[in-house]
């Protein structure tokens, strides 16, 4: 799979917030499909199907020990997935930067300024 397919891949995966909450509790430590399911509310097959978008996009795997069926989290597809984010974080820094600039400019444009004294103008009352 290409680099970016696996991106692709990767990103879809953790569009869905029931995946993002199952791989949240496997960066804890790795666990049994049963224990990944009791927080949803959701059948062992529905939680499976997410299990398996993860495993495709190898952000999990899925192992074997007798009839414990452990899940554990893969880091390297989360690390290319921030790795392609941060080569725009340049981008976003500056950004901020320039509006934080900016936002100055104004504060030390609109700071208020002395009011100035008006002469009074005396009335003759003719008195």
């Amino acid at each position: 799979m290409s680099a970016v397919d696996a991106l692709s891949t990767t990103f879809a995966a953790l569009a869905d917030p029931t995946r993002r909450a199952i791989l949240a509790r496997l960066a804890s430590g790795e666990t049994s499909v049963t224990e990944l399911a009791k927080p949803f509310s959701m059948s062992l097959p529905g939680i499976s199907k997410h299990l398996k978008v993860l495993e495709k996009a190898g952000l999990i795997a899925r192992g074997r020990e007798a009839q414990w069926r452990p899940c554990r989290l893969q880091g390297e597809p989360l690390k290319g997935a921030s790795d392609w984010i941060g080569h725009y974080r340049k981008f976003w820094d500056e950004s901020f930067d320039r509006l934080d600039e900016y936002l100055r400019e104004l504060q030390a444009n609109d700071k208020p300024k002395k009011p100035t004294r008006r002469k009074r103008r005396r009335h003759n009352s003719g008195t």
